[in-house]
């Protein structure tokens, strides 16, 4: 019994010795797969770090991209501050693949035909006339030849001057109206330097040349008096100019937008408003834009719709807005760029060319069909639901 006692208390050490083994190594396992959770949480969170980072440059680099990308046809950026080498100005309609000039079955548009001036009648050729094969069929055959000329035609006023024995003033008698200095200009002459100048933006050195060279050198201009164009305009249109802002403070919709400008050197503004239904505009000049260029302009007291480029400043005016379509054409060309994956922004786009060119198809005094508009307001309110699902289940970043 003892021999067998010895044995398994051998047998139990050997077991208890295979058994501490076993927990060490457990251990040991046991620290290792903490270890290695630790270090898979760390790349993971390493990872879910650099995704982040990844995201982060993905869209700044879109932000980035879109900005150096800008231009006319994306953005509010008019056509006129692109730099060289800008894109060229699209045409919004859409091409209907038929092959250019006059359709078949659409009546043609022919040029006017002007007050004739001079006629010479050609004869007929003898070989038609003296034909019997041929007769007259009463038509004649007419065709212009339209001459633009351009002359100085002087108009002199002459009187004598009397003195005075005893005094020694000078008089003479009085000269019509407008006949001030030694050379006076009419209305034809003044229009004409006006409107290169201020409408075709042409220089005062082009001006005086092309004048020179259309009247034979006899008419040569001065900077100044070229200059001085602008103020006299702008006093003698003095009730012109109240009738226009008449109108457009009755105008139920007027359009209203900042413009950039340019006066000795200096940055200004032009506050440009239009009334397309009552075809009058007027434009102000101002030293800055935003409310400062507001004030004191018929817009701060002006009652209606107002149309613009979505100014912030534009919207505390009127009691109405409405954004200029040409600019939200503009927005969703940029969101088609910058976000080629969604769909919402190519179906609005498609949507407003739609309704753009059945508009533009009305006759003046037609009114829309109620039932089409209420099929393009139905199929507008779907793609705006469409839009608020795609950024629901893929929401914008900061950057775009």
């Amino acid at each position: 019994m003892d021999d067998i006692d010895k044995e398994h208390q051998k047998e139990l050490a050997r077991k208890d010795s295979i058994i501490k083994k076993l927990i060490k190594e457990n251990e040991k396992v046991v620290g290792q797969k903490d270890k290695l959770k630790k270090e898979k949480r760390e790349k993971q969170l390493k990872i879910y770090e650099l995704g982040t980072q990844l995201e982060e440059e993905r869209e700044l680099n879109k932000k980035l991209t879109a900005q150096v990308n800008r231009d006319f046809e994306n953005s509010s950026i008019p056509s006129s501050l692109q730099k060289p080498g800008r894109k060229k100005i699209p045409n919004s309609r859409v091409k209907t693949g038929r092959k250019q000039g006059g359709q078949l079955g659409h009546k043609g548009h022919c040029r006017k035909k002007h007050i004739v001036t001079e006629t010479h009648e050609i004869p007929a050729p003898k070989k038609y006339t003296d034909n019997p094969d041929y007769y007259e069929t009463g038509k004649i055959i007419r065709k212009q030849n339209v001459i633009i000329r351009m002359s100085a035609n002087v108009t002199e006023y002459t009187t004598r001057e009397y003195r005075n024995r005893k005094t020694g003033g000078r008089v003479h008698a009085k000269f019509p109206e407008g006949y001030i200095n030694e050379v006076n200009y009419d209305g034809t002459v003044k229009a004409l330097a006006f409107l290169l100048s201020n409408e075709y933006c042409v220089s005062h050195g082009k001006i005086r040349k092309l004048i020179s060279e259309l009247t034979a050198g006899e008419i040569e201009l001065s900077d100044g008096m070229i200059n001085g164009l602008c103020e006299e305009f702008s006093v003698k249109t003095v009730s012109e100019k109240h009738e226009i802002i008449k109108k457009l403070m009755t105008s139920p919709v007027i359009n209203a937008d900042f413009t950039n400008a340019s006066v000795n050197g200096k940055s200004a503004q032009v506050l440009v408003l239009a009334s397309p239904s009552a075809d009058v505009a007027l434009y102000i000049g101002k030293e800055k834009k935003g409310h400062e260029g507001i004030k004191g302009t018929p817009l701060e007291n002006y009652v209606g719709t107002v149309v613009h480029d979505h100014d912030k400043t534009f919207y505390h005016y009127g009691t109405r807005h409405q954004e200029c379509t040409q600019h939200d054409y503009r927005y969703l060309t940029g969101s088609e760029q910058n976000e080629p994956e969604l769909k919402w922004n190519k179906s609005m786009h498609k949507l407003l060319r739609e309704m753009l060119h059945y508009k533009n198809g009305l006759d003046e005094n037609t009114m829309p069909d109620i039932n089409i508009v209420k099929k393009f307001e139905k199929r507008y309110d779907k793609i705006l639901y469409k839009a608020e699902e795609e950024y629901n289940n893929n929401p914008p970043s900061k950057y775009y």
